[in-house]
């Protein structure tokens, strides 16, 4: 199979390469990437001579055109994707999330090749605190922010080709992902580097937001059960059950690094700041036959903790720069 990704040397993007390189040798791949601030090609240095690595936008019409009509699959993960960046500055997710998406339908459509789409379940809103329910495929998508609100237009953009003009598509819409190689602006990164430079951790709010997490691997080893396995034309929601409250994961990771669990700073909530993320995986368990193999939170935790503490040269050069940015936004 020749294999294009997009947004190939992002987090989840240059963890599924390295993980169809691993598993995959059958496979082609070639990865097309901007290299915006949150695309680091270090990322893909352990798999560079299995790969093919182009530089450039999924809103350039041409460039997709000719890459995608050398490709059997598309596996889209290209995105604008941090939330405070999204209300700090909203047009460029409205470039790559909307703009993007469609120049890789267009292409799609005109070679007849497969894609895959990878989404949030940030297009779904929020749930209550207290309440029970979970996301599914038929939830009402109801985003919050520019970022989620792009998402979701890219999603329905996806569902309107293959209604109107018949692409092969699938679309997965998957929980908060954490696992090496993720930026550190994003929540557990941020909070992992903070600690390991003897600085406390930053909690929005009252820390009651909760998310599903799931571990970046699992995650990938899904988008492949949909990409053997998957039916034509549907939407699978990925979790792994790994709810947890930010307080709660900012212990974690505490404990992990042998601090005190009242060691970290409150700090000014989120504008908007969604309550409650819950996916309900059962479509993908039971038709795909997929489950988690980070079975709990502080497993995976471990694993990604001890991964930036041995890691610095990747990670700290974005370090301060990601830091005063978030000063100037007073959080």
């Amino acid at each position: 199979m020749r294999l294009l990704v997009t947004g190939g040397a992002g987090f989840i993007g240059a963890n599924f390469v390295h993980q169809t390189v691993r598993e995959r040798p059958d496979h082609q791949v070639r990865v097309l990437d901007a290299l915006t601030y949150a695309g680091n090609r270090a990322s893909l240095d352990p798999v560079a001579d299995a790969v093919d690595f182009v530089h450039g936008s999924i809103a350039d019409a041409e460039l997709v055109d000719r890459l995608v009509a050398d490709a059997d699959v598309v596996v889209n993960f290209a995105a604008e994707s941090h939330n405070d960046n999204s209300l700090d500055e909203p047009e460029p997710f409205l470039q790559t999330n909307l703009v993007g998406t469609y120049r890789l339908l267009e292409a799609v459509r005109r070679h007849g090749v497969r894609l895959h789409h990878v989404s949030t379940d940030e297009v779904f809103g929020d749930l209550e605190l207290d309440d029970q329910a979970r996301f599914t495929e038929d939830t009402p998508y109801r985003p919050s922010s520019p970022y989620s609100s792009t998402k979701a237009g890219a999603d329905l953009l996806v569902r309107a080709w293959v209604r109107s003009f018949h692409i092969a598509a699938t679309i997965s819409n998957c929980s908060n992902n954490y696992g090496p190689y993720q930026h550190v602006e994003k929540f557990i990164p941020r909070q992992v580097t903070n600690v390991l430079n003897g600085v406390k951790p930053k909690v929005y709010g009252t820390g009651a937001n909760v998310r599903d997490w799931i571990h970046v691997d699992d995650h990938n080893r899904a988008l492949h059960a949909v990409l053997d396995r998957g039916t034509l034309g549907h939407t699978y929601l990925i979790g792994a059950d790994g709810e947890a409250d930010n307080l709660t994961v900012v212990r974690a990771i505490l404990r992990a690094l042998g601090k005190p669990d009242d060691w970290f700073d409150f700090v000014s909530d989120r504008p908007g700041h969604d309550l409650r993320y819950a996916i309900d995986a059962s479509k993908l368990r039971g038709e795909l036959d997929w489950k988690p193999q980070y079975a709990d939170l502080d497993s995976g935790l471990a694993a990604t903790v001890q991964w930036y503490a041995d890691n610095r040269a990747w990670w700290e050069p974005a370090k301060q720069a990601t830091e005063d940015g978030y000063t100037r936004l007073g959080r």
